[in-house]
């Protein structure tokens, strides 16, 4: 007779390992995501020790922020196609024909129409770009939704179709933006918003974080659902506070250059003291706004609207969504197009940054893209990802190839690198999903 039939227990797990899962089941901590941060602080902490401390510096945190931007924004449009069990090859195609045209409709139709730097220019630019972008991508979700092609095919196929739309509407040529302010969307000196504005930002975002935590809870009482401890409600509010004001504080440790910071001065008519050294913080960054700015937009979407049910129904599976009465057709197409629309926001960004449009602009994003959706926690068979976790996905991705040109790395051995973090980062999210299930 066994041991367990005469009444002995089982094993169980030590009391600090259950006492470890009830504080992160009472904080409803994502183990995953919290695996992503402790993956990100090693690589950080990793290239720091290896440049001989200049990775974790402000001046390189900021340029950081800035270069994640644009793969950030189409990670989250690309958590919603992987979702519902697609993929999409030609986002850096896509992202660099939208951006070769609002160079093109820039420089030869608006700016001689309204004239330098007029308001108008900036705006209809970001228009016309998002425009082309949605009808690309509604185009191909066309294809994929209604004719039933499957959407590698139809995408791989843009990815060479809308690349050589790019060579053909310049002849090849790099096109220069005229519009300067069209430009601080792509950050640098004037596209900051200085030291004064990112605290009046920071301390927005952290009343919004109590606001959203204090909602939380009214909501889940209302309708009756197990509320969190009132210390776990404190200690997540207080974390993400806590994120906020450091990282506010880091980029503001960022001065501009001498040179740069008297040439702001003059023109914003600020006062230069005698032989004394201008400090001018250059703040949070434009794109890194917008690039926020859509992650919550897209967090909203996708958790609080009716169409973000129907993408995660879609996901899960298909024919009984269909059975249940959404039109997954529409939903399909819906999302493709919004997928172009947010590569046509990062071609801008893009496009702003190098202050010119060319025809190498996007050149593999789409693997760097689906890599920051897929290391984020999105699931290649569909039905799982945050876009949160898209994001840190691809702030894990430009920190790798960040670190990698500090030390000086060629860019084969990059690509070698990149490709071997996402087959770990498809391998471990398969071994958890198979331990879990």
């Amino acid at each position: 007779m066994s041991e367990r039939a005469v009444g002995v227990p089982a094993a169980s797990s030590p009391p600090q390992q259950q006492q470890s899962r009830s504080i992160l089941q009472a904080l409803e901590v994502d183990v995953r995501f919290l695996g992503m941060i402790g993956a990100l602080a090693v690589i950080w902490i990793g290239f720091h020790i290896l440049s001989g401390g200049t990775f974790l510096t402000p001046r390189n945190l900021w340029n950081l922020s800035v270069q994640t931007a644009s793969v950030a924004v189409m990670a989250t449009g690309m958590v919603l196609v992987i979702v519902t069990r697609h993929i999409d090859l030609s986002v850096g195609s896509i992202l660099g024909v939208t951006g070769m045209i609002m160079a093109v409709v820039q420089v030869n139709y608006l700016t001689p129409t309204f004239g330098f730097n007029n308001p108008a220019v900036w705006a209809l630019t970001l228009l016309i770009g998002l425009f082309f972008g949605a009808i690309i991508g509604g185009l191909q979700g066309f294809v994929i939704a209604y004719l039933g092609v499957p959407a590698f095919i139809v995408t791989l196929g843009g990815l060479l179709v809308w690349r050589g739309a790019a060579w053909w509407i310049a002849s090849g040529k790099t096109i220069p933006l005229t519009d300067d302010n069209f430009k601080l969307i792509g950050g640098g000196a004037d596209g900051s918003i200085g030291s004064t504005w990112s605290w009046v930002i920071g301390i927005v975002a952290c009343l919004c974080i109590v606001v959203a935590a204090l909602n939380a809870r009214r909501q889940r009482q209302r309708f009756h659902f197990p509320l969190k401890p009132a210390w776990a409600e404190v200690v997540t509010v207080a974390v993400g506070c806590l994120a906020v004001i450091v990282a506010t504080m880091v980029i503001n440790a960022y001065m501009m250059p001498a040179a740069l910071a008297r040439r702001y001065a003059e023109t914003h008519n600020i006062a230069v003291p005698d032989g004394g050294m201008l400090q001018i913080p250059f703040g949070w960054a434009i794109p890194v706004l917008i690039a926020v700015g859509v992650g919550i937009a897209m967090t909203f979407l996708t958790k609080r609207t009716r169409f973000g049910r129907y993408v995660f129904a879609i996901g899960g599976n298909p024919e009984a969504a269909e059975l249940a009465g959404i039109n997954t057709r529409r939903v399909t197409m819906t999302i493709f197009a919004l997928m172009g629309m947010l590569a046509a926001l990062g071609a801008a960004i893009s496009t702003a940054r190098l202050t010119s449009a060319t025809n190498a602009q996007g050149t593999l994003d789409e693997l760097y893209v689906i890599a920051a959706a897929v290391i984020g926690g999105t699931s290649l068979a569909g039905g799982a990802g945050t876009v949160a976790g898209a994001m840190l996905g691809a702030l894990v991705m430009q920190s790798l190839q960040s670190g990698m040109v500090l030390l000086g790395f060629d860019t084969p051995l990059q690509n070698i690198v990149v490709g071997i973090v996402l087959v770990v980062a498809v391998g471990l999210d398969t071994v958890y999903r198979k331990r879990f299930k």
